[in-house]
Order: C-alpha cells, then sequence, then structure tokens
C-alpha cells in the first residue's frame, strides 16, 4: 500500500475498533469498510518493467481515452491521455529512464477527468523527464474527486523507468507528450498498466 493510504486506514481501522468496543455496530462496520476500501484504493502492486530498448512506458494504470497525433497537438508533441477511475490503481510511475527536468504545480477546476477539457483547466502536475537524448512530459490531472496531487520527485532528481513518482487521490487523468518521431504502441479505448504496459516505442535518434 502506498504510505499516503497509511494516514487514512490507521485512523479509520482505530475508529472502527473503538465503536466495536462500544458496540456501536453499524458505524462499527461503515468505518472497517471504508478503511478496506482506501486500503484497496492505495494499493501499491509490484510491476515487471520491460527490458527491452527504445520502450516507453505507460506512466499510469487506466484506459487510453485520447490519442492526438503531433500534427493536430497545439505543443508539436504526441498527446495520450489515460482516464483512471476509482477502482485503478492511482500510483503514477515514470515513463522513462533520466533527470527529472522540471515538476510544476498549476492551480485549476476538478471538472470530470475524462473531459478534454480537463487537460487545460484542471488543477495539475506536469513533469518533464529528460535522458539527455529526448523529453517525455507527464501531466498528472486532478479529476472531480481527485482534490490531492502527489508527486515525490523534484527538479533534478534521477529516475529510473517505471519508478514510482507520485500519485493523484481518487478519480484522475493522467496525459503524456511525446517527442512527434515516437510510434504509438496503443490504441483509444485500450487498458493499460503504468510502468509495465508499452505506451510507443523510439528511433535512438528520437528529439
Amino acid at each position: 500500500m502506498a504510505k499516503d493510504g497509511y494516514y487514512l486506514v490507521v485512523p479509520l481501522t482505530l475508529i472502527a475498533v473503538l465503536f466495536f468496543y462500544l458496540e456501536w455496530r453499524v458505524p462499527a462496520i461503515f468505518c472497517l469498510a471504508l478503511a478496506l476500501f482506501m486500503a484497496y484504493f492505495f494499493r501499491d502492486p509490484e510491476r515487471v518493467i520491460p527490458t527491452e530498448s527504445a520502450r516507453i512506458v505507460s506512466p499510469a494504470d487506466g484506459r487510453v481515452v485520447e490519442i492526438l497525433p503531433a500534427a493536430h497537438s497545439a505543443s508539436g508533441q504526441t498527446q495520450i491521455a489515460i482516464f483512471l477511475s476509482p477502482l485503478d490503481v492511482h500510483i503514477n510511475r515514470s515513463p522513462i529512464a533520466g533527470r527529472v527536468e522540471s515538476s510544476e504545480y498549476k492551480p485549476g477546476k476538478f471538472m470530470a477527468a475524462f473531459k478534454p477539457s480537463a487537460s487545460i483547466e484542471n488543477e495539475q502536475n506536469v513533469i518533464t523527464i529528460n535522458n539527455g537524448q529526448y523529453k517525455v512530459v507527464v501531466k498528472q490531472i486532478a479529476g472531480v474527486l481527485a482534490r490531492r496531487i502527489v508527486c515525490w520527485k523534484r527538479s533534478g532528481d534521477t529516475v529510473a523507468q517505471g519508478e514510482r513518482i507520485g500519485l493523484i487521490k481518487f478519480g484522475s487523468r493522467v496525459e503524456m507528450l511525446l517527442p512527434a518521431t515516437v510510434e504509438v504502441a496503443v490504441q483509444v479505448g485500450d487498458r493499460i498498466k503504468g510502468g509495465s504496459s508499452i505506451i510507443g516505442k523510439y528511433h535512438e535518434n528520437t528529439r
């Protein structure tokens, strides 16, 4: 379980025990059920990271809801959006190995994360990772229920491919901006897993 989950699971469990001791069974069962859900939500399973070279892995679990080719993207990069429901694993992982060039928090709204407009208007944290050859941008975007974005990495940190970099609490959206020359390996509607699903393939001279 992610460490952030303990701050919710432990107090809820202690309250449930107290209620059981006082024989307040209904609130005790409610608190225990809520503690179990929180433990499930903040689960942090181990993942097998692909070892093939020239591969970019998914930064999150969820469903691919949008792929915007570089030619149609305002940034000139390929944009891939992943929607995370409250039942998905919410740990975010680094899609490549490299150095965190920047990590910038941007306040915003809390609209439904599956809407394309959430990419621009919602609260988000934008992480740029540079491996010396090319850059990949990961955007952690809050949703209707998500009210806190957690990023464990700062500018200058070194990350391994598939390494945990943060999480978003409850339903959310994660986007990637990839170099235009990257060959996208997923389609809209695909369900993917953070750290293990291959998102794209690149050439060694990609920039």
